[in-house]
This record gives C-alpha cells, sequence and structure tokens, in this order.
C-alpha cells in the first residue's frame, strides 16, 4: 500500500519527517475515564462545578436515579427525581428490555442515540455489555438506514459540520468544538456512505458510529473524540428535493475548490490539536481517498478505514483461515469482484505480506492476485483506460468479460466481494468455486449494508454444500445445513480500527505505516482459538473484544516504537497492560 501511495507521493515516504513538523498534543484525562481513574473521586465539572437541574441534563455526568443520598444532598438534586436509588446495573437490565421491545432497527438506533444524549456513560455501558446484539444497531447495517433517513431524525446536532460557508475560518469553527483535547477525530464527505452512495450532509451517522465504537471497543475516551462531516454539497438529486435535507442545497464541489478546502482543514486541524491528533477519512469517494491519503500521509497521522482497516481485517481472516484450508498464503489464489477502496487496499496488504514472508518484491506477489471491475478482469490490454490505483493490478492475460468466466479462468481458492452490488457471487459463482477447490473454498463477501452483500450466509454453504469457509461484512445468522449448523463470521472493520487508534494513541504515533497494520492484522489472527474453527469461524467473538482491542493496540505501539515514530518515551515495558489501564470504562463515577 505504502508503495502504491509513495508513486502518488514521487517517492515520499511516511517515515520521512518534516523538519518544520511540530509534535504537540498530548490528552490529559481531566473527567476521570480511564480504568485506572476509577476508583477515584471526581468532580463533576463543565464550566463550573454541574449541579441541580444542569446536572441531570449533562449526559457526561448524570446517572439519574443511581444518584446516591449523599451527592443529591451535595449537588442540589433533592426534589429533581423520585426519590428511588437504583444501581447502574438495574438501570442497563430495563434499557435493554426497553430496547427488545422494538421490532424496527431503526427505532433501536434512535433509542440508542437519545440515550447517548442523556447519559453517555449508561450508552456505553449498555453497548460495551451486549456488544453482539448492538453493535448491529449503532453500526452497520442499521446505521446505513439511519444515514438516509437522517434529516428525519435528526433531533440534536453530533460533532462539527464544516461546509463551504466556513471557508477561510475553519480553525475558528473547530475551536466552537467544547473540548480542547482531541485524540481520534473521524470525519467524511458524504459522497460513499457503505454502498449507499452520496448522501452528502447526512453521512455524519458514520463519523458518530465509529467514534462511539472507538470508545465502547477500543476505549478512547468520549472527550477525546471528534466526528466532523465536511460538507461541500451533493449530487442526490432525492436530497436537493427534499425538504428535511440538513445540508448545503448544491452540486458537489470539485477540483480546486475542493482540494482548498480539505487542505484547509487539514492545517487547521494539526495547528489546534497538535500533530498526534489522528484522522480518519471515512466514506470518501474513490477518486478523493487515494489522492488524500497519498497527500497527506508523510505530514499527518492519518487513516483510511475503507482502505486500510478493511485491509488488515480481511489479511487477519485470510491468515486465520490458513489453518482451515492449508498452505502458506503463497500458495494460493486469489479472486476479487470489486477494485475500489476496499478492494485495492485488500489487494496489496495481502501482496505486502506475501512479499514479507517469501522476501519476493511486491511486484511479483501481486501477480497472485486478479481482480474483476464493472468491465471484467483488470488486464494489461486495459492499462492505458484505468484509474492509477488499479493500474498495478493489470497482468499480463487475455480479457475476461464477467466474474464467472474469471472464476473458471482464474480457479481462485479464494473469493473476495468488495463490489458494493448485492447477489453478484451467483449460483453458479459459488459451485464454481466448490468444484476445483479440494479443500474448503473461503468465501468473503464483504459489501455492506446487508442488501448489497455479494451473497448471503445460507446460498455461500448451500450452492457449496457445507463446505464453504464465510465470511461478510454485515452479520448473518447461523445456518443449518444438512443437520449442521454453520456460524459465519463477520469481517468486521470494528475488529482492527478501535484497537489500531489505540494502538497510535498509547505510543504517541505521528504517522501511519503499512507495517502497522500487518502487525494489528497478525494480533487479530492470533486470537482466534481452536473452539472458533471447530465452528467454521475465522474471526473471534465479538463478546472478547476489549481484550483483543488491547492485544492490537499492544501489536500496533510496539511496531510505531520500532518505526520510530513514536513519540510517547520512555516506551511501557508492557503494552498490553498499558492499553488496557488507558482504556476508558463507563463504570459510573462517585462524586465529592
Amino acid at each position: 500500500m505504502e508503495s502504491t501511495m509513495k508513486e502518488m507521493r514521487d517517492g515520499a515516504s511516511v517515515l520521512d519527517f518534516d523538519s518544520k513538523s511540530t509534535v504537540e498534543g498530548g490528552v490529559e484525562d481531566v473527567y476521570g475515564e480511564d480504568r485506572a481513574t476509577e476508583d477515584q473521586l471526581v468532580t463533576p465539572w463543565t464550566i463550573s462545578v454541574a449541579s441541580g437541574y444542569c446536572l441531570l441534563r449533562d449526559p457526561r455526568h448524570n446517572k439519574g436515579l443511581a444518584f446516591t443520598e449523599k451527592e443529591r444532598d451535595a449537588h442540589y438534586l433533592r426534589g429533581l427525581l423520585p426519590p428511588a436509588v437504583i444501581s447502574q446495573q438495574l438501570q442497563e437490565k430495563k434499557l435493554m428490555n426497553s430496547i427488545r421491545q422494538y421490532e424496527v432497527p431503526l427505532q433501536k438506533y434512535v433509542a440508542m442515540m437519545e440515550l447517548e444524549e442523556r447519559n453517555e456513560r449508561l450508552f456505553y455501558k449498555l453497548l460495551i455489555d451486549n456488544v453482539e446484539e448492538l453493535l448491529p444497531v449503532v453500526y452497520t447495517p442499521t446505521v446505513g438506514e439511519a444515514c438516509q433517513k437522517y434529516g428525519s431524525i435528526f433531533r440534536r446536532p453530533q460533532g462539527l459540520y464544516i461546509s463551504l460557508k466556513e471557508k477561510g475560518k475553519i480553525l475558528e469553527v473547530l475551536k466552537n468544538w467544547p473540548e480542547r483535547s482531541i485524540q481520534v477525530i473521524v470525519v467524511t464527505d458524504g459522497e460513499r456512505i457503505l454502498g449507499l452512495g452520496d448522501l452528502g450532509c447526512q453521512g455524519m451517522g458514520i463519523p458518530v458510529g465509529k467514534l462511539a465504537l472507538y470508545t465502547a471497543l477500543g476505549g478512547i475516551r468520549p472527550s477525546a473524540c471528534l466526528p466532523i462531516t465536511v460538507d461541500v454539497g451533493t449530487n442526490n438529486e432525492q436530497l436537493l428535493k427534499d425538504e428535511f435535507y440538513i445540508g448545503l442545497r448544491q452540486r458537489r464541489a470539485t477540483g480546486q475548490e475542493y482540494a482548498e478546502l480539505l487542505d484547509e482543514f487539514m492545517s487547521a486541524v494539526k495547528q489546534n490539536y497538535g500533530e498526534k491528533v489522528l484522522i480518519q477519512f471515512e466514506d470518501f469517494a474513490n477518486h478523493n481517498a487515494f489522492e488524500l491519503l497519498a497527500k497527506y500521509g508523510t505530514t499527518h497521522l492519518v487513516f483510511n478505514d475503507d482502505i486500510q482497516g478493511t485491509a488488515s481485517v480481511v489479511l487477519a481472516g485470510v491468515v486465520a483461515a490458513l489453518k482451515l484450508i492449508g498452505g502458506t498464503l503463497a500458495e494460493h489464489r486469489f479472486l476479487f469482484l470489486g477494485a475500489g477502496e476496499a478492494g485495492t487496499g485488500i489487494a496489496e496488504l495481502i501482496a505486502l505480506e506475501i512479499s514479507k514472508q517469501t522476501k519476493a518484491p511486491v511486484e511479483e506477489t501481486r501477480k497472485k492476485i486478479c481482480l474483476v471491475d464493472s468491465k471484467g478482469l483488470i488486464v494489461s490490454s486495459r492499462k492505458d483506460s484505468l484509474q492509477h490505483f488499479k493500474k498495478p493490478w493489470a497482468h499480463e492475460h487475455e480479457p475476461v468479460n464477467n466474474l464467472l468466466d474469471a472464476v473458471k479462468v482464474i480457479k481462485p481458492t479464494i473469493l473476495i466481494g468488495s463490489s458494493g452490488v448485492g447477489r453478484t457471487f451467483t449460483k453458479e459463482v459459488i459451485e464454481a468455486m466448490a468444484s476445483f477447490n479440494e479443500v474448503k473454498p473461503l468465501i468473503l463477501a464483504l459489501s455492506n449494508p446487508t442488501s448489497q452483500s455479494e451473497c448471503t450466509a445460507e446460498e455461500a454453504y448451500t450452492w457449496s454444500k457445507g463446505r464453504a469457509i464465510f465470511a461478510s461484512g454485515s452479520p448473518f445468522d447461523p445456518f443449518e445445513y444438512n443437520g449442521k449448523v454453520f456460524v459465519p463470521g463477520q469481517a468486521n472493520n470494528a475488529y482492527i480500527f478501535p484497537g489500531f487508534g489505540l494502538g497510535l494513541v498509547i505510543s504517541g504515533a505521528i504517522r501511519v505505516h503499512d507495517d502497522m497494520l500487518l502487525a494489528a492484522s497478525e494480533a487479530l489472527a492470533k486470537q482466534v482459538t481452536e473452539e472458533n474453527f471447530e465452528k467454521g469461524l475465522i474471526y473471534p467473538p465479538f463478546s472478547n473484544i476489549r481484550k483483543i482491542s488491547a492485544n492490537i493496540a499492544a501489536n500496533v505501539a510496539a511496531k510505531a516504537y520500532e518505526l520510530g515514530v513514536a513519540t510517547r518515551l520512555p516506551r511501557p515495558q508492557n503494552l498490553v497492560k498499558c492499553a488496557e489501564s488507558c482504556m476508558y470504562t463507563p463504570v459510573y463515577r462517585n462524586y465529592r
């Protein structure tokens, strides 16, 4: 991946530091949010000490009926609450019962967002303790529908909206955000939301959802997270005509106007928050995603989850799957459907890992991987008409017009879908995969949301006669075939980016390097147990995600120190324990 980016940067590397760059920032736990501060008494500061009615309206400090008798006296809450005092555990039980009453996923999403707006710690307690049940609610697939209807369900702004109206004033806008110490920013321009296309300003649901997972799964403190939408307009005619649309009513800005706004934004972020703030690009269209990553990778701490996060989680799944399908990575043949951000990012990271294992040049290892886009197999005869990020995958081969013919010709052992187009892994494609693979074929249908998945778990297991190892981007229920229950895995980026971000934070990293992505993949693959393999799983259960994230963070941080991009010195002796102690914990604090 870095080799591709270096070509776009005229040979510059992320390890080539600008002498003018400054290492600033760093976050102090002023609210007592880390696990290490769990037993300390804290003061519920806002601008002044929060008390009375204002304390009940402050989501960071509100505990509802869990305020003790002593706290009710000390903070002027008498009469503002019913007399009962209940525990956080009982509050959690009551709310989970309420949420389970809703049959429509979007209703559950709205209920969770409303909870976050009134009681932040209880929101995260629910999410952490019920992660497998609530992850599909606060993130994919439900978040896709939430973004589509964001204008209708919009109640209270979450995060910053930076539009073309703010050009020339972005630094001032950033200073309007109440928190000064920010560790992670997730930013989108809403042009390519999941597989749903251009949702403009309504794409804010994605940064909000991602940062909720940074906190719940990776332990990044909520006060250190900032969701941002850069609104440059939308080309979605339906939204432009929608009276409830909340964004700019104009066609998307492009070219120099777009580049200047993003450049001002990136400069303002660095000036306001320092060099150690992680900026995660999310759901940008292909033509901008690669350019932004290449342009700012050498000057900022940037990460693109669609390109790099997806690649890392898929590589981890493939490495883990080798225990079920046999062989080494270099002995397998890979075929991708989809050659956008996700497809080319995954392919490049797999090629890098093969290169690392075999000591062969990455230019050689790429030849083991073929990609199919909307015009057929990517081959050298098409090179002149290809986008720059597809050109490394244009191999010497006869043209092939469709996926089924490509499967028959290439005979892949691993089939990966990142096309964003549902039901493209047809019965004929799956049957062909099963027919020439003596061992189990690995089939990854990664596109989100569920409606855009290349095939369902049921289809993969049925058409392969129960032989396929299957994982998808969105969750599918277990499926019984011929008396055996198959549990489909989920190649969810949420396995990687929370722990990856935590690793950058605890090491004080100032750049992201490909070796750190490989380190994250390696750590995730090691978390899959024999018990998981027996069920056909190539990813560990999400119930252990905080432990998984701590191990990923430790591996990433270790690599950052090794590469010389870490600034938190001295290096902690035990990075796993360091990661765990820095994790946000949502247990209620006792107030003075």
